[in-house]
């Protein structure tokens, strides 16, 4: 076959009649290989979709990342745990999301009468500035919420609510410090230090692995 009749069973540019300031526009069929990938993305968009934001069957990135940050947590918090209670095992459960959300929920149960919904005091102190009356540790508040300050009107809730419970509340109280919502003003002595700082700085003092950073779903 010689080029001439080559050339005659090519296929020809069609190009549409209308023209603009001598430039004419071609019509031609897309190449199959541009259709396969626009036809492919088009299925892949769906199928996404469906599957992260209608069924949601699987976690997107963000909630894939806060997921193993909390498995890395409560990891660690098994390992701070068998000592017994401690500022480490506290500062850690207030990175598992599961125990925040208990906690937040007995907050919201037994607490916010006297310290507000959002902790910024009623009665009681504001729990999310830098002063703490009875002490910030960890342990310290842990202390204050198992005992009671009978003088202040705060009842003893660790009889009511059990260690455990008292544990979780603590790591959601922990959650507040910092966040600073507007409230009653600051009383009692200054605590410097925010709870992902104390986490960072405890394991360094136990001779533990460094603790992951807190995810941002654990904040309420």
């Amino acid at each position: 076959m010689n080029s001439g009749q080559a050339g005659r069973g090519a296929a020809k540019d069609q190009v549409l009649e209308h023209d603009f300031d001598g430039i004419r526009e071609y019509d031609n069929r897309l190449p199959n290989w541009w259709l396969f990938i626009l036809y492919a993305s088009i299925v892949f968009a769906l199928g996404y979709w469906l599957f992260y934001h209608t069924v949601h069957a699987g976690r997107l990135p963000v909630a894939r990342y806060e997921y193993e940050m909390g498995r890395a947590a409560e990891a660690q918090l098994a390992k701070a745990s068998a000592g017994g209670l401690t500022e480490q095992s506290l500062l850690l459960m207030a990175q598992v999301p599961a125990r925040v959300a208990e906690g937040q929920a007995l907050f919201s149960q037994y607490c916010v009468v006297c310290h507000g919904a959002q902790g910024q005091g009623v009665v009681g102190p504001n729990l999310t500035d830098g002063a703490w009356i009875h002490g910030g540790r960890p342990l310290e508040i842990h202390k204050t919420v198992t005992d009671g300050v009978p003088a202040k009107g705060m009842a003893a809730w660790g009889r009511q609510l059990g260690p455990k419970r008292v544990e979780a509340v603590v790591s959601y109280v922990l959650t507040l410090r910092g966040t600073n919502a507007p409230g009653k003003g600051p009383e009692g002595a200054a605590v410097g230090a925010k709870p992902e700082q104390d986490a960072a700085a405890a394991p360094a003092a136990t001779g533990a692995a460094p603790a992951p950073p807190a995810a941002g779903g654990n904040r309420p």
